[in-house]
């Protein structure tokens, strides 16, 4: 079951040994930020959680762990003070938001399609296949397609079950974005989104939520966010990329991923990295922002808030790694750096 994940972080001000000048000092009364949106980043957030809460206890965050479409129906609401997404938020749903948003990257993450099957590791999957399966095609393990594609590798002939997110989600827009790009099927069928109508499957909440309906279910077949298929000791397929390559997800194939479009990142930092040309990229990767105003209503929260968000891009990076995410491209640092130095309260900027 899906439940809510609360956060309380330590905002502070490091540092950073970074060719900018960081920001100064968080002081004065104790402050409460507010926070929404994506599970796909959790457990890297909940690493800078620990690592806050061994200094200054001035300054707290509650992130609530809600999925995507959460986190942009309330940073667009203004009932959080930042909210966070996978995906980027279209152009539609800026145009609803009640004053101008920008997007925050904060690490880069795989969404991997992981299996149950007892003894069975290294499947390999094309693009094909996944949307063969996920239209409902396939629903043997002892498919042909499957076993043409897997030669030697011995699988069961049981029923092949998928599972996929029921709740608005960042997690399912970039996968449903990828089948949609490979697969004219897909694209015509279901499409791609946040929220989609999947064909067959069984639907649970939260990348912890899929995750554990497949740990539950032998057989089955789903998508979740890389860390997430670690934490429940699942396996998960190499995929087919562009090239034509079987890439494992990684911390390298996705930084691979991202270094293919580094150069197509526009001014706003929206951007998709979904089959990416390169025969080192994992075909489903994404950034994950944080969502946040540019003005800021209040000054001495936006302030925090700026404090956090410069702290994540850079000494908050060196964590990223060891919890399976991939850290920003030097280069984007230093863009987003420039992005938050466009935040204000009152007209005056925040760092």
């Amino acid at each position: 079951m899906h439940k809510s994940v609360r956060l309380s972080l330590v905002v502070i001000a490091v540092s950073m040994g970074c060719r900018s000048s960081p920001p100064a000092t968080v002081s004065g009364a104790p402050i409460s930020l507010q926070g929404a949106g994506a599970t796909f980043p959790y457990p890297l957030y909940s690493k800078w959680v620990a690592e806050y809460q061994k200094r200054d206890p001035r300054v707290r965050i509650n992130y609530q762990s809600i999925g995507s479409g959460g986190g942009i129906r309330q940073i667009t609401e203004r009932t959080v003070d930042f909210g966070a997404s996978d995906a980027p938020m279209n152009d539609d749903e800026l145009g609803r938001a009640p004053a101008k948003l920008i997007h925050v990257p904060t690490a880069l993450g795989a969404v991997v399609v992981t299996y149950n099957l007892p003894g069975v590791s290294g499947l390999k999957l094309s693009a094909e296949l996944i949307a063969a399966v996920f239209l409902g095609e396939i629903s043997s393990w002892a498919d042909p397609m499957i076993a043409a594609a897997n030669p030697g590798l011995k699988l069961p002939a049981g029923p092949l079950m998928v599972t996929y997110r029921s709740d608005g989600s960042g997690t399912t827009a970039v996968f449903t974005e990828y089948l949609a790009k490979v697969s004219p099927a897909w694209k015509e069928k279901v499409g791609s989104g946040k929220s989609v109508k999947f064909p067959v499957g069984l639907g649970a909440k939260g990348n912890e939520g899929v995750a554990g309906q497949i740990k539950a279910t032998p057989g089955s077949l789903g998508y979740v966010e890389l860390a997430y298929a670690k934490q429940a000791g699942l396996a998960f397929a190499l995929v087919q990329n562009r090239a034509k390559a079987f890439v494992a997800p990684s911390v390298d194939s996705v930084k691979a991923a991202a270094a293919a479009v580094a150069d197509t990142i526009p001014d706003d930092l929206r951007v998709s990295i979904v089959d990416p040309p390169g025969a080192d990229a994992y075909p489903i990767a994404s950034f994950t922002y944080i969502l946040a105003y540019a003005a800021q209503p209040d000054a001495v929260k936006g302030k925090a808030l700026a404090q956090f968000l410069w702290w994540a891009i850079h000494d908050g990076q060196l964590l990223a790694p060891g919890l399976d995410y991939a850290p920003l491209p030097a280069a984007l640092a230093l863009r987003i750096e420039a992005k938050l130095k466009l935040l204000e309260a009152n007209g005056a900027p925040l760092l």
